[in-house]
């Protein structure tokens, strides 16, 4: 593909999840000739989620994708444009920044970076050659394919319970492999995973390799107390084993912990004048649709007042 004309903002976002769709409005509504760029689909990782109880607003729960939809809905109403391809690099030029993309570079006065953050693998033998194919970080995306078998979930935190919740209603058996003999995740998600019949957890156990030719046939398994390797029959494997943040382009221009994480101010700066980092790819986000929102928000404010600082007007 040829190099495609830089196009100029005054604010790139990139990413479109929560924090980045909220950015992307803020910054909107502030008059901002603003884009959205995002890699993959719109919403993130709420995208993917069917039901999200804990957004203010929603006693009865709202879809993750419709509230992403609607969230991107509002933004292009008070102007917001979306991209799509994948950030490269960020590159001082003239004062501005150069956003580096697969599908062409933009020109922005500020760049907000709200990447968000992707599953963690299991690193193991078979995971990536089987992936879809019995493999998932998915369960609302693939949990229907595997209805009356028995399948499953590797993790303890809130997202492993809440998507092994979710696998229950097409599954006949849910195992629960944790490498610890205690979750992580909330009380009520433990309380209503301890209470579904369809659960079984398997404490203290690794998964070592996935078995199967053409789809997932099954696992091997290792117990980390006792060293007893097992075998499992299972059709589907979902790996919820943590986040990490898509910050890998930024190395060496912005200062991240030892995780990736991008370390703000109060108002999402990062140590480089002129872009800000909100949601997930920060370093102590609480990694929640809410938190993301209102860290979108403040970043837009900021960048907005950063412009007229730097650019008077």
């Amino acid at each position: 593909m040829g190099q495609l004309v830089t196009r100029d903002y005054d604010i790139v976002v990139i990413g479109a999840g929560p924090a980045g769709l909220t950015a992307g409005l803020y910054a909107a509504r502030a008059r901002r000739k603003t884009i959205v760029l995002e890699r993959n689909v719109t919403g993130g990782q709420i995208a993917l989620t069917s039901l999200v109880e804990n957004y203010p607003g929603f006693p009865d729960g709202v879809n993750g994708f419709d509230l992403a939809q609607a969230m991107q809905q509002q933004a292009e109403k008070y102007g917001m444009e979306m991209g799509y391809g994948e950030v490269t690099g960020i590159e001082p030029k003239d004062g501005q920044h150069l956003v580096k993309t697969t599908e062409g570079d933009y020109l922005a006065k500020a760049v907000i970076i709200t990447g968000g953050a992707d599953y963690n693998r299991l690193g193991v033998p078979g995971e990536e050659r089987l992936t879809g194919r019995g493999v998932s970080y998915c369960a609302t995306c693939d949990a229907a394919f595997f209805k009356d078998q028995e399948v499953a979930v590797v993790g303890g935190g809130d997202a492993a319970m809440d998507e092994g919740l979710f696998v229950t209603r097409y599954a006949s058996k849910v195992y629960v492999i944790h490498r610890r003999d205690q979750l992580r995740a909330s009380k009520i998600l433990q309380e209503r995973a301890f209470a579904n019949p369809k659960m079984q957890f398997v404490w203290n156990t690794v998964v070592t390799e996935v078995l199967g030719e053409e789809a997932v046939t099954g696992l091997r398994l290792r117990n980390v107390v006792t060293g007893e390797e097992s075998t499992l029959p299972v059709a589907a494997i979902f790996v919820f084993i943590g986040l990490h943040p898509n910050s890998d382009y930024l190395k060496g221009l912005l200062r991240m912990d030892e995780g990736g994480h991008i370390y703000v101010s109060d108002w999402m700066e990062t140590e480089a004048p002129g872009i800000f980092a909100a949601g997930d790819i920060r370093v102590n986000s609480s990694r929640q649709v809410v938190s993301a929102a209102g860290d979108g928000a403040t970043a837009a404010i900021k960048a907005d007042h950063y412009i007229t600082d730097h650019f008077k007007g």
